[in-house]
């Protein structure tokens, strides 16, 4: 991330015109050009149709309108959000080739806020695990150290975070798809409260858990992705009515006063030494800015992971049941425009 601008820099700078659309897009893909090869962040790349979003964009603020908060930002999706005309396989075989013929309700308003979409990341297959190597398309690996896994399932969203790739990136977190592969590549990921984010247009793996959130390089730009895809949306009937909170006017308000608690149970046989010692940091650190900082026993928070791996399991069993009718369409035989791309789409194949 050294030397490169934040999402809310690129923002301001194209939407004052000081920064052309068109040149931070350039200055991304090459940085992808480099890498992806190692790194194998993207199932597909939407280079051209990018290049035309960057510089419709330019084309707006030279007119005096304004693209909106993520004017001319780049961003990258996973691959189980619907995007309309562009494959979507959740890395997975059976889905090869199949086009959504609408967006996802988050993609819309990334659009709507001016975003620049470079292309759709891997992922474990169907979001089924931890690591990004379970996917027909091959592992991606970490930016800091390819020897080592980017987390998962949403690790091809963060390593293209991490590698600069995109300035921002959506995931979807069932049990900790954005918050591990975030840790591990060392960027920020959030997983909103549930109903916050629409999930209209997410290929779920649970629909009970799911949510679609953030990766970005630091809390602000974070909080401003959020803003952009939270809300309200009569389309998903676990929405949340209402407004969706103004979490970046808050990002000053510091800790004094809130009461923390360091959960006993958490903290003692299982916990790797570096891991508990990191823990014990970032409490002291909360401690030092203000907060009550207490030890506090939930036993029953030991039970959390048992029933993850009854409740997740079973809510996969069933989501898939319309993939299949995909499936079965698939295996019976299309034209041969399958892997048709438009000429817009760069896809890996492994």
């Amino acid at each position: 991330m050294s030397g490169q601008r934040t999402a809310l820099e690129i923002a301001a700078g194209v939407r004052s015109g000081a920064l052309k659309a068109t040149a931070v897009l350039e200055g991304h893909l090459e940085r992808t050009a480099q890498h992806e090869d190692v790194i194998a962040a993207f199932n597909v790349r939407t280079e051209d149709s990018a290049r035309t979003r960057a510089a419709s964009i330019d084309v707006a603020v030279a007119a005096g309108d304004d693209p909106g908060p993520l004017a001319g930002v780049p961003v990258a999706l996973k691959d189980n959000l619907c995007t309309r005309g562009v494959e979507t396989t959740c890395s997975s075989a059976i889905l090869e080739g199949w086009k959504p013929p609408y967006d996802a309700t988050v993609v819309q308003r990334l659009v709507d806020a001016g975003a620049v979409l470079v292309g759709k990341t891997n992922m474990d297959e169907f979001a089924m695990g931890s690591s990004t190597e379970n996917s027909a398309n091959g592992p991606t690996r970490n930016p800091h150290d390819t020897s080592r896994v980017p987390g998962g399932s949403s690790g091809g969203s963060a390593a293209a975070v991490a590698a600069g790739f995109a300035a921002l990136a959506l995931g979807s977190d069932t049990g900790g798809s954005i918050r591990q592969p975030a840790a591990l590549c060392g960027v920020v990921g959030v997983k909103p409260t549930y109903g916050l984010v629409s999930r209209l247009g997410l290929i779920a793996f649970a629909s009970s858990l799911d949510q679609i959130g953030p990766f970005a390089h630091d809390v602000a730009d974070a909080a401003l992705l959020l803003e952009v895809i939270a809300g309200y949306d009569p389309g998903d009937s676990t929405s949340l009515p209402g407004t969706a909170p103004e979490v970046s006017a808050h990002l000053d308000d510091g800790v004094q006063g809130v009461r923390v608690g360091l959960i006993t149970e958490m903290m003692g046989e299982g916990i790797a030494p570096d891991v508990a010692a990191r823990t014990r940091q970032a409490a002291a650190a909360l401690e030092a800015a203000g907060a009550v900082v207490e030890e506090v026993s939930v036993p029953a928070v030991t039970y959390g992971l048992s029933a993850y791996y009854l409740v997740a399991p079973r809510r996969g069993v069933v989501q898939p049941c319309p993939l299949r009718r995909c499936a079965l369409r698939n295996a019976r035989g299309r034209p041969d425009d399958r892997r048709d791309d438009g000429g817009d789409t760069n896809r890996r194949i492994r």
